[in-house]
């Protein structure tokens, strides 16, 4: 890149920048395919690290030790962005991916519950917390590394490419489990089968440390670094400057919190609404998701290089308006298109539980310790495991819940009671009786299944995404100077994506266990999206034409 008249001119990409951005990209990938098969796989993982607790807890729990790894994102931002900024963007790629890889590959030798009790649980979180720490000191020295090398009037469009690593690597991870799946078939595959993609990884780790090892320093780190002018105490200036600190807020909750929740909305959410809620099988599920990524990943690219014609903040707040506005036609429209029995259900025999709110309980017991006997829980308990919507009536103090299918009406029992386990049995029968007669469905028929509107629904929740996170990282780099730019852009990216994003699934998903709707989680990210949307309307500057070759 030359400098004329102080400006910086827009000279094309050299094949050695192209190659070393293709580079850095591709052990992205990587990385994000370590990170995400924990919430690929969460059904079995629940299974075998987290038997010892009742199902629907565990099933949260798991939901959570996949977000442990979001929430320790920041830190690793923190730890990784000082070195980035101090020691070189090229080193922290080395130690991020041999962290990632060594983690994820020690969760496929990891003994269940059955074998090893509450220290397998515990020793899976903190490989979590590792892949989150990795993760963590990731992104942030992509972006900047990649945003560093490309031509300026031209960050958004190269940028994009890191952004599509994201959903690549999501991809990879579902090919792989979809292949060893169809393989091996259902019953191997859900007893030990969904390791070997952990397994895997290693091969990916050789091939990333490999790749990393090509690379070469930042020019424009390599040039501050040569002038002397590298922070001696990045944490400091970015944090405890005022004029850093403010800008770091709003990219925080006036762009990532926004961005967050609508990525993991429509690629993580709509996978456990598939699974768990329409019963649609984990398979087919996998394949229309893989089939909306691979039809939407290009619009990453295409709004990134829009962003560097129009800017990049009419985009990403188009991107939360529009999701925020139609979250909940689409989720509907996905019940109707892919499993119309359960629809049909609903509206033909609607579900009501009969209880009185004071023996009802927010039913989230993650360490297992608890026991929820009462009448009301168990007849939530029984429905929100099977995914189905519910409606709440108040029952007078006293009374056993009652649960109500269409006009039939089903008795409860008390937990505590003496002959609860035999009343249990008999109830689960004839619940199960019921909901078949009034035409609930076990599982989603997949002859019933609209293929092509599920996936085109997919496809716009997938755009969403593309629009929200395909300029955002070069609007991220431009906010902040080279010399902390690691560090400051790294921590708001990981607070928004592991905080906002991360819990989004558990949350939502206890959010509908206590209501009783199955599209009641979809509050989160819309309240989110819509709280970021104003503040980034009133107080987020546009940056496209930022020089972010300016030392201070």
């Amino acid at each position: 890149m030359a400098t004329v008249g102080g400006q910086i001119s827009h000279v094309p990409m050299t094949h050695d920048e192209k190659r070393v951005i293709f580079a850095s990209s591709l052990g992205t990938v990587f990385e994000w395919y370590d990170f995400y098969l924990a919430g690929s796989l969460a059904i079995f993982i629940s299974k075998s690290f987290f038997s010892g607790v009742n199902p629907t807890a565990a099933f949260i729990f798991t939901l959570l030790s996949f977000a442990a790894g979001f929430a320790v994102r920041p830190f690793g931002a923190i730890v990784f962005g000082r070195l980035g900024d101090m020691v070189g963007r090229k080193y922290t790629f080395l130690v991020t991916i041999v962290i990632m890889g060594l983690s994820t590959f020690l969760v496929g030798f990891l003994p269940g519950y059955a074998s090893l009790g509450i220290a397998s649980p515990v020793i899976f979180i903190a490989m979590r917390m590792l892949q989150g720490l990795a993760l963590g000191g990731e992104y942030g020295g992509a972006a900047t590394y990649v945003a560093e090398h490309a031509p300026p009037g031209r960050r958004g469009f190269y940028t994009a490419w890191i952004q599509t690593t994201a959903t690549l690597g999501l991809f990879l991870s579902l090919l792989v489990i979809l292949g060893v799946r169809t393989a091996m078939g259902e019953d191997a595959f859900g007893a030990w089968g969904w390791r070997i993609p952990f397994i895997a990884s290693i091969i990916l780790l050789g091939v990333s440390v490999w790749i990393r090892l090509q690379l070469h320093e930042s020019p424009v780190f390599e040039r501050i670094k040569a002038e002397g002018k590298t922070s001696k105490a990045p944490l400091t200036e970015a944090f405890g400057q005022w004029k850093n600190l403010k800008i770091v807020i709003l990219a925080l909750i006036g762009l990532t919190a926004g961005q967050a929740v609508v990525w993991y909305t429509g690629q993580f959410y709509t996978l456990f609404f598939l699974t768990q809620t329409l019963k649609v099988d984990g398979a087919t599920a996998n394949i229309l998701i893989a089939i909306a990524l691979l039809i939407g990943t290009p619009f990453f690219l295409f709004f990134g290089s829009l962003s560097d014609r129009i800017g990049r903040k009419p985009i990403i707040m188009a991107g939360l308006l529009i999701a925020a506005c139609t979250y909940f036609p689409l989720f509907k429209a996905l019940t109707h298109y892919t499993n119309p029995a359960l629809e049909a259900a609903t509206a033909k025999a609607p579900i009501v539980v009969i209880a009185n709110p004071d023996e009802c309980s927010f039913q989230f017991n993650p360490v297992g310790t608890a026991k929820f006997t009462s009448s009301c829980d168990i007849a939530k308990s029984a429905l929100s495991k099977a995914g189905l919507n519910y409606e709440n009536v108040a029952a007078p103090a006293g009374s056993l819940a009652e649960i109500k299918v269409g006009d039939t009406v089903i008795n409860t029992y008390d937990g505590k009671a003496a002959d609860a386990k035999d009343q249990g049995k008999a109830f689960d029968k004839t619940l199960a009786t019921t909901l078949k007669t009034a035409g609930y469905p076990p599982k989603a028929d997949p002859s019933q299944i609209n293929w092509p509107m599920s996936v085109v629904i997919l496809t716009i929740m997938m755009i969403y995404v593309t629009m929200v996170y395909g300029p955002i990282a070069a609007m991220l780099v431009e906010m902040f100077p080279t010399r902390i730019r690691y560090t400051s852009m790294s921590l708001p990216y990981h607070i928004g994506n592991g905080w906002f994003g991360g819990f989004l699934p558990a949350t939502a998903f206890a959010i509908v266990a206590a209501k009783g709707n199955i599209y009641s989680g979809l509050w989160y990210p819309i309240v989110v999206a819509l709280i970021t949307l104003v503040i980034g309307l009133l107080f987020v500057r546009e940056t496209k034409d930022s020089d972010i070759y300016a030392q201070d």
